[in-house]
Formats: C-alpha cells, structure tokens, sequence
C-alpha cells in the first residue's frame, strides 16, 4: 500500500493532505475487515472500523465537493467505488 501513499503524495513529506489521509484510512479499513472476519465477536474492533469508514467517507466528500480531479484520482489509484 505504501506505493499508493507515494503516488498519492504531492510532495515527499506529504502526511497530512486529505489525499494520504484516504489511503492510510483504506489501509487500516482492509486490515480491520480481515481481522473481523476471523474474530466475529470482537465489538471493539468493529465500532473501529465503522469509524474509520465514516471519516474516509467524510474525506472523500470533501475532496468531491473541492477538487474533483483529485476525487477521481484516488478512487481509481485505490480501487475504490467500481
């Protein structure tokens, strides 16, 4: 995922731009499912990925209402809303 990050970036120390923050989100969100899918019960960690979920959501509404360009940019680089 880190080649994501990179493509993503507009500079080299880029951390903080709405664009990384949408990847770093989808990271965690993959890693949450498959930790959920193992462990059903785990409560705690699925209250985390819904969180997690509503704030790429809110990025990414963001970045539609914005800068448009960027918007479909990182949907087709992260495979997102096919």
């Amino acid at each position: 995922m880190n080649k994501n990050i990179k493509e993503l970036a507009m500079h080299d120390k880029d951390t903080g731009s709405s664009e990384i923050q949408i990847a770093l989100l989808t990271e965690k969100i993959e890693s949450l499912s498959k930790h959920i899918k193992q462990f059903k019960k785990d409560k705690h960690s699925s209250v985390g990925l819904l969180k997690a979920v509503n704030r790429r959501k809110k990025l990414l509404d963001y970045l539609k209402r914005n800068k448009m360009d960027s918007y479909k940019n990182v949907l087709s680089k992260l495979n997102l809303r096919k």
